[in-house]
């Protein structure tokens, strides 16, 4: 079903992940980088970048962080991953 940004999301869930316009559900409040490779199926030789959906200003994740997924953020509490 899309959701407001077009894209498809797999299954309903607590929060939606936009990962390269594919929207992931997620049930947790946060999200480690390595959990966005495995959701997404990003490469390991590529950077994981935040985007606010609201402002477009991009941040490269550190391999070893952890992203608190807050209710509001971006589209009905999307938070947007692409490679870097």
């Amino acid at each position: 079903m899309p959701d407001s940004s077009g894209a498809k999301s797999s299954h309903p869930g607590k929060f939606g992940i936009n990962i390269e316009g594919t929207t992931y559900a997620w049930e947790r409040e946060t999200i480690t980088v390595t959990q966005l490779r495995e959701l997404g199926k990003l490469p390991l030789d590529t950077q994981v970048i935040e985007v606010d959906l609201k402002t477009n200003a991009e941040r490269t994740l550190a391999e070893d962080e952890v992203v608190e997924i807050r209710p509001g953020q971006g589209f009905g509490r999307k938070v947007s991953f692409k490679r870097g």
